[in-house]
This record gives structure tokens, C-alpha cells and sequence, in this order.
């Protein structure tokens, strides 16, 4: 690439990248799975940290030093790095877990390298699986995630997955569930949606995985910020295993994962995540990611996923009254699921439509979808990206009016 082409190839990737921000900051955006971060964990993402190569773990020795800074601090994982100049890097990964831990008040190991969820799910089944064990989960079309055993993903290619049902409301059908887990004898069963509106009964999947002699995985992904803020019940007093989480979506942070562990379980799980399935960690990411845990142990965080809440469940109620079909009835958490099956657009192409009024949302697949997945016969809208940036119910009841107005203007 000669000089010249170069200074036109970067003018077309920054000026690509403005209109993203033009793009996001006129937009009404209801994806489920995104949100605005701060300008601090932007900050964070930028930083020099992103030229550090930092394979393994905090060292001893920094594990030491950071304990004499917060006595509280209690290292359950591994140590050790195998490249020199981590100083730094460790007392920021050391942070990080320390903030997290705070977060979701509890002394389960943490670890803050995964890429991304998909990683930390990856990782946390290498932990306690080998290949083609059993595995209970909710399928994908009925809210579950391709990393919930999906065939085209890692997760259904190397494991045997069983999925369990929800019932003709869309509920997750807990005695079905507890009938086919004595019947195939799981290794695991894993609780966790991503498009999934009721609260999830944590304590009845561990009298289950109890029952069965299971592991409890949870991928609290999309919730992780309601629990967190008191407003989902914890699968951390449920007594999970292992849970996972992105850092996007509800707890405001970075694109990333993370994967929390009983103690005994610490070193299987960090093994799993280096060297078992990635290399050197992002630590730029990481950073970012215990910025984000610094603001989410901020009081207004909890207000915050309280008007979440509320700015979803009245922004359902709209739908509901005007005789649409939003699966459940309605909503617990930050997320519905409109079922569109009788309308004669698709989901995909509500999802194109809908932008021509700036509006951004996902095309979705519905209980007993007859739809191909990359058409779909639902959308999925959440409201947790237009909370944070001021978004009032009113405005969100108001939303919801001009989604109805053209879904009845196109059929």
C-alpha cells in the first residue's frame, strides 16, 4: 500500500468509525445484548495496556502486594506469567477480579481474561467436561444461546447436548426439565438465556443438578446486571458451580467475558481459559472491565436497573394492549420477545424497516418457530442502551407506539 493509498484507506476507517458514533447517537437502539459505556472505560479501552503481552497469571508476589493493599483480598487462582514487565498488567487484573468479587458480593474465584462470553463458555466446559459428556440446556428457539449447544457451534460439535422445554407460555417447564435430567443423567445442566423474559429459578436447578449429581453452570449474560443490583434473584446464593458472564450488555462495560467458580474449582477453570483455550489476555480489556465494576458498585447503578426494569415491562405492557403476542405475557427483566408469526413480514425484515425510522433492533426466533433462523417470526427489544442514555418511560411507551404504527402500516 503506497503513502498515498494509506492516508486515504485510514481517512475511510475514521471517518467509517464517525459515522458509527453519528449513527449511535441518533438511534433509538433496543438491542438486547448492547448498551453505552462511559467515557472512562472508553478511556480505559484505549489505553497503552493494549501493547502488553501478559500470557498467564498475576505473579505471587503482586498477588502479595495487592493483599497489603486490600487485606479482604483472598487469591484462589493461579500465578505466574511467562513473559516479564507484567507488573502493572497483574495489579490491574488483581483489581479487576477484586472489583467483581465486590460486585456480586461473594468469594467465588474470578476470572477476567475470557474474550468474550462465547470464550468463557468454552472455557468453563473444558473445566468440568470431556468430549461428548452430557449436557441439559435450553434450545436456541426456545431463548437459549448457540453457545447453549447449538449443532453449527463449538458447544453442540464437541458435547452432547439435551435441551429442555418451555411450556406453552413460554415459562421454562421445570418438570419437564427435572424428568429429563434423572432420565439421561447430565453431567451438567446450564440455566441461562439470551432471549429469555421471566426470572430464572436458580434454586430449583441446583435441588436438580443435586438430585441428578450434576455440575450448575449459569450464563447470566444478559442479567448480570440485575443480579448485581438486587433486581434478579443471585446463582450465587443458589450455590452454582460455575457461572459466566459477558461485561457488555446490562453491567455497562467492554465487549468481554468472564467466568466465576467455586474455590475448588479455580485452577481448572483459569487452566481451561491459558493455556487451554486462549492465548495472551486483553489487558486493555480487562482494565476497562474493572472500571465497569467500579461504576456498577456505584449507588446510582442500582437505580439505574430498577428503571431498566420498569422502562421494559411498561414499554411489553403497550404491545400486550393492543393485542400483540409478547411471549410470557410480558417481562421480569430487561428484554421481551415479540412474537410476530402471524404478521406477514419477518422478523428480518421488521428489523430492516424499523431503521428507516431509526430504530434499532434484532430479528428473533419465537417458541416453535416456523420460520428459517435468519428470517424469524420475532423481534427481541430491550431496554437497558436508551436507559442509559436518559430515556424516560413515557418515551419508551411512546417507542413502542411508533414500532406498532409500522408493523400496522405493513401488513
Amino acid at each position: 500500500m503506497s503513502a498515498e493509498n494509506y492516508a486515504v484507506f485510514k481517512d475511510f476507517i475514521f471517518e467509517t468509525i464517525k459515522k458509527e458514533e453519528e449513527r449511535q447517537a441518533a438511534n433509538v437502539e433496543l438491542i438486547a445484548s448492547e448498551n453505552f459505556v462511559s467515557a472512562d472505560v472508553l478511556k480505559a479501552m484505549g489505553s497503552v495496556l493494549t501493547n502488553k503481552y501478559c500470557e498467564g497469571y498475576p505473579s505471587r508476589a503482586n498477588v502479595e502486594k495487592f493483599k497489603e493493599m486490600f487485606p479482604d483480598y483472598d487469591h484462589a487462582g493461579s500465578c505466574g506469567r511467562y513473559y516479564g514487565g507484567c507488573d502493572c498488567a497483574d495489579m490491574v487484573e488483581l483489581a479487576t477480579i477484586y472489583a467483581f468479587q465486590k460486585l456480586f458480593n461473594t468469594d467465588y474465584h474470578v476470572n477476567v481474561q475470557p474474550h468474550s462470553g462465547s470464550s468463557a463458555n468454552l472455557a468453563a466446559y473444558l473445566a468440568v467436561l470431556n468430549e461428548h459428556d452430557k449436557v441439559l440446556s435450553l434450545e436456541l428457539n426456545q431463548g437459549g444461546h448457540l453457545t447453549h449447544g447449538s449443532p453449527v457451534n463449538f458447544s453442540g460439535r464437541i458435547f452432547d447436548f439435551t435441551y429442555y422445554p418451555c411450556d406453552e407460555d413460554g415459562y421454562i417447564d421445570m418438570e419437564k426439565l427435572r424428568q429429563t435430567a434423572l432420565e439421561i443423567k447430565p453431567k451438567l445442566i446450564l440455566a441461562g438465556a439470551s432471549a429469555y423474559s421471566r426470572v430464572i429459578d436458580f434454586k430449583a436447578f441446583r435441588e436438580i443438578c443435586d438430585e441428578v449429581g450434576a455440575y450448575f453452570m449459569v450464563d447470566m449474560a444478559h442479567i448480570a446486571g440485575l443480579v448485581a443490583a438486587g433486581e434478579h434473584p443471585s446463582p450465587f446464593e443458589a450455590g452454582a458451580d460455575i457461572i459466566t458472564t459477558t461485561t457488555h450488555k446490562t453491567l455497562r462495560g467492554p465487549r468481554g467475558g468472564l467466568i466465576f467458580c467455586k474455590r475448588e474449582l479455580a485452577r481448572k477453570v483459569d487452566a481451561a481459559v491459558f493455556p487451554g483455550s486462549q492465548g495472551g489476555p486483553l489487558m486493555h480489556v480487562i482494565a476497562a472491565k474493572g472500571v465497569a465494576a467500579a461504576e456498577a458498585l456505584q449507588p446510582e447503578f442500582k437505580e439505574y436497573m430498577k428503571n431498566v426494569k420498569e422502562n421494559c415491562a411498561a414499554m411489553a405492557k403497550v404491545f400486550t394492549d393492543k393485542g400483540y403476542k409478547v411471549i410470557t405475557g410480558g417481562t421480569d427483566n430487561h428484554l421481551f420477545l415479540l412474537d410476530l408469526s402471524d404478521h406477514p413480514l419477518s422478523g428480518n425484515d421488521i428489523q430492516k424497516l424499523v431503521e428507516h425510522d431509526f430504530i434499532t433492533l434484532n430479528k428473533n426466533c419465537v417458541p416453535n418457530e416456523k420460520r428459517k433462523p435468519y428470517e424469524t417470526s420475532g423481534v427481541r427489544i430491550g431496554t437497558a442502551p436508551m436507559t442509559s442514555k436518559g430515556f424516560t418511560k413515557e418515551q419508551f411507551e411512546k417507542t413502542a407506539e411508533k414500532l406498532i404504527e409500522i408493523l400496522e402500516k405493513n401488513r
